[in-house]
Formats: C-alpha cells, sequence, structure tokens
C-alpha cells in the first residue's frame, strides 16, 4: 500500500511528497470454509451412495410416469379401434362390446393377452441369461427388464379398475385354473413367498430372516385388506336388501356408489404385489433374483396349461360325471320317497 508524505525543504522553500510504500495485509482464510472441511472415506463413500440412490429412484418415478402416459395412450388408441369393430359387428371377448362386457374391459382384455406374449419373450430370456451364466451386470440388465415388465401389468390394471373394477376383481380375464387361486384381481403375495420359499435354495440366515418378515407383513396387509372388502359386502347387502319397491332407484344409486370402492382395494393390492417383487429383489442376490422371476413364470405358465388340459378333458370323463349325477339323482328320490323304512 502506497502512502503519500509531504516535507518542507527550507533551502528552497517549497514542499516536496514522497511516496512510502507499506506491506498490504495478508487475507486470513476463515476457519469455516468449506475448504478447511475434510471429509473421510466412509463419509464421502455414503455421500456418493445417498446420491446413487436418490438418482434411481428418480429414474424409477421418471419411468413410471412414462409407462402409466404410454399405457393410456395405448389404451385410448385401443378404445378407438374398439368402436371401429363394434360399428362394424366384430365380436369381441365372447361377446358384443357394450352387451356382456364392458370398453374398457375388452381393452384391458386386448392389453393382457398382448402382455402376455411378451411375457413369454422375457421368460426365454431370463431362462437363457441363467444358462449362459452372464456377469452380475449382464443379469441385472435382464431382471430389471422383467420387473418393468410387471410394472406395465399393474399400471394396465390401475387404468382397466377406473373403468371397470368388477372385470379385474372377479378374474374373468384369466384362466379357470387361476381364478382357483385369486385374491382382489391377482396372486396373493404371501402364498408366493410361500412357494418361492421351496423353490429357492442356499439362501443365507439373514435372507430368510428377511423373507419371512415379509410374508409376515404381507399376511397382516392381506387380512386388513380382506376385511375391509368383507366390510364392503355387507354394506351393498344391507343396501340392497332393505330396498323398498318404490325407492329401487335410490338404493341401487346407492349401492352403485359403493361399488365404486372396489377400485381402491385393486388399487390397494396391487399395491402390495408390487412391493413384494421389488422387496424380493432387494432381499435376493441378482441370480437368486433371476431364478425366483423364473420360477413364478414357470408357475403361472402351469396353471395356464392345467386350464387347457381341462378344457380339453376327453368326453368320457364328462360321460361318467353325468353318470354319476344321475346316481346321486336316483339316491335322493329313492331316499325321499316313502318306504317300509320311513317309521325311522
Amino acid at each position: 500500500m502506497e502512502m503519500a508524505i509531504s516535507s518542507y525543504n527550507p533551502t528552497t522553500g517549497s514542499t516536496q511528497s514522497q511516496l512510502e510504500t507499506k506491506p498490504t495485509p495478508s487475507k486470513r482464510r476463515g476457519s469455516g470454509s468449506n475448504a478447511d472441511k475434510v471429509f473421510d472415506a466412509k463419509t464421502l463413500r455414503r455421500l456418493a451412495q445417498n446420491r446413487e440412490a436418490a438418482k434411481k429412484s428418480r429414474l424409477r418415478k421418471k419411468a413410471y410416469v412414462q409407462q402409466l402416459e404410454s399405457s393410456r395412450i395405448r389404451l385410448a388408441q385401443l378404445e378407438q379401434e374398439l368402436q371401429k369393430a363394434t360399428s362394424q359387428g366384430f365380436i369381441i371377448g365372447g361377446g358384443v362390446s357394450g352387451g356382456n362386457i364392458s370398453s374398457g374391459a375388452a381393452l384391458f382384455d386386448m392389453e393382457y393377452a398382448r402382455w402376455l406374449d411378451d411375457d413369454h419373450r422375457h421368460m426365454s430370456e431370463l431362462r437363457i441369461a441363467l444358462q449362459a451364466h452372464l456377469s452380475d451386470s449382464d443379469l441385472r440388465i435382464v431382471v430389471d427388464k422383467y420387473i418393468a415388465h410387471y410394472d406395465e401389468i399393474f399400471c394396465l390394471k390401475e387404468v382397466a379398475a377406473v373403468s371397470d373394477a368388477i372385470h379385474l376383481i372377479t378374474g374373468i380375464w384369466t384362466t379357470p385354473a387361476e381364478r382357483c387361486f385369486l385374491w382382489m384381481g391377482g396372486f396373493r403375495p404371501s402364498d408366493l413367498i410361500k412357494m418361492l420359499l421351496a423353490q429357492l435354495d442356499t439362501l443365507t440366515e439373514h435372507q430368510v430372516v428377511g423373507i419371512y418378515s415379509l410374508q409376515q407383513s404381507s399376511q397382516q396387509a392381506e387380512e386388513a385388506l380382506s376385511q375391509g372388502l368383507e366390510q364392503l359386502q355387507q354394506s351393498l347387502i344391507g343396501t340392497i336388501a332393505n330396498g323398498s319397491v318404490n325407492d329401487t332407484m335410490h338404493h341401487m344409486a346407492v349401492a352403485l356408489g359403493k361399488l365404486t370402492g372396489l377400485e381402491s382395494f385393486i388399487r390397494q393390492a396391487d399395491h402390495l404385489r408390487r412391493q413384494t417383487l421389488y422387496q424380493m429383489r432387494r432381499i435376493l442376490t441378482i441370480r437368486q433374483a433371476a431364478r425366483c422371476f423364473l420360477v413364478i413364470g414357470e408357475y403361472y405358465g402351469q396353471l395356464r396349461a392345467l386350464s387347457s388340459l381341462w378344457a380339453s378333458r376327453p368326453r368320457e370323463n364328462f360321460i361318467a360325471d353325468d353318470n354319476s349325477c344321475q346316481t346321486s339323482m336316483n339316491l335322493q328320490m329313492v331316499l325321499s320317497s316313502p318306504n317300509q323304512f320311513s317309521n325311522f
């Protein structure tokens, strides 16, 4: 820093100015600056993991929204095709659209048939990937694609439940053998976990504890949903039974309003199913998860095959059943007719 200093010269009688340079004080770095903060390796690793987890969460949310939007657009396109087919007199789902089956249900059935075709392809990819002993990173891509494949059917059901919840919850869109095990329009998570436990081997103690904990929490959620659905059914029975002849339309309107509650039960049940699949993916290793999803796909494939065998049974079985029914009817007629043992 330079400063001006004035001095008087008695000889000349003039004043002279001189510059004096003083050192400029250096700026001291504050003790609270970011540069002085030193993180250990563990903290840095945790921060990196948190950033990676947040990034994956954002990507999953973005993919889910995009998938939901694409499903909505696809359903809108199919609805236009369905209206065009209906105007031309085509038959869909065993009956004319708008008669035995609603347009929303028919659209879902068409999309579900396409989803089943994709399911066969994903199953083949999983099977080939396991047989080829791919690396964990390559196998993870195949497994993530299969999870996204299941996300798609949940999105389709979410859209279809708004238009026809009864169609979904009754399982008309599934095969007869699948309907025997249906719970609120899909698989029961606790039963699926029980089946997988019998199929998966080489589980660690930590994994077994995690799976049993998941099964218990799933059963609790299932019981709560089942109780809620039973209460809705009892409420519907009361509404319909207490309706008078003079006020039928009012009671039917109230009953229709209560039926819309089925949509909420389907949505919650599918959420539980989706979380079960995600939790199984988290607990298992990537190879165990691939084996897990392969077992699930093969299980439902065999149920569909069982339905086909049931529908194509030989005619002799039906004849035998008819004979047994006739024998039972004859026995009931003999027992109900008066005879010498009537006093007893």
